[in-house]
């Protein structure tokens, strides 16, 4: 496994990291610890998971060289602000490709949290909840982050890519140090749902599809309209027939990044 170190601010604030070569899941082995009794703030790293998961419990292909972590958190508030952690993972990692990568205008975040390249998806986040064995510990919250640094799975129901795709290399020890970096500074403007409105705004500056038609594929329904905003709770509002929805969970698919052609693989 390649050098795995936290960021310069994640290590002055006291944030911690386990890094492994081989492990079930990073979700699992935060979770294992935070009912265990651990606190954090605790990044789990591994280059390689042998039951790594997504959304809904789907299977996330963990290959060699690609980013494998999870952030276990506590004392943020009450757990019903907890998905707003979600946005702030999101916030996060898009800032952290954009510093490694430089290319910002490649770069986009899909409702709620993944990160697109291309219109391709270069990067997942699965939020978790974990509450300790002891009852007077607080509800913790665990952050997972998956990103295609060396190759993106095939097989699936999505275009996907990875970093490969740009000019600049960029292996997993790197995109961690710089991901556990701004982790840290999007989490203190967060500051425990008190800056959400404002990290709502940044976040629709990086919206893919904002304006446009969009699907949104939800349990028993499929629904297709535009893609208005985000609002105050960071659910998504598609105005369809029939009138505005407000869409708390599903699965969002853009059919104008589809449509538009694959740019070439950089040698």
């Amino acid at each position: 496994m390649e050098k795995v170190e936290l960021g310069r601010r994640a290590y002055a604030r006291g944030v911690r990291l386990a890094a492994f070569e081989t492990i079930d899941s990073t979700n699992d082995e935060a979770r294992r610890r935070a009912e265990a009794g651990d606190p954090g703030p605790l990044w789990i790293v591994a280059a390689r998971q042998t039951k790594g998961r997504g959304r809904l419990g789907r299977s996330w292909s963990s290959l060699e060289g690609n980013l494998h972590a999870s952030l276990l958190l506590s004392g943020f508030g009450a757990p019903a602000i907890a998905p707003q952690l979600g946005f702030v993972a999101g916030l996060a990692t898009i800032a952290a490709l954009i510093e490694i990568t430089g290319a910002p205008h490649r770069l986009a975040l899909k409702w709620p949290n993944d990160v697109l390249l291309d219109g391709a998806k270069l990067a997942g986040v699965l939020l978790e909840g974990a509450q300790p064995a002891h009852p007077a510990a607080p509800f913790a919250c665990i952050i997972g982050v998956g990103v295609n640094c060396a190759a993106a799975p095939e097989g699936l129901p999505y275009p996907a890519s990875d970093l490969s795709r740009l000019s600049a290399p960029t292996n997993a020890g790197a995109l961690f140090a710089c991901l556990s970096d701004h982790m840290e500074e999007t989490l203190q403007l967060w500051s425990s749902g008190a800056g959400f409105p404002a990290l709502r705004e940044r976040w629709l500056t990086y919206a893919a599809g904002l304006g446009e038609e969009i699907e949104a594929r939800l349990p028993g329904e499929t629904l297709r309209g535009r893609f208005e905003t985000i609002d105050r709770d960071g659910r998504l509002i598609i105005s369809a027939e029939g009138g505005r929805r407000a869409i708390e969970a599903g699965d969002i698919f853009l059919p104008a990044l589809a449509a538009r052609p694959e740019p070439e693989r950089r040698p």
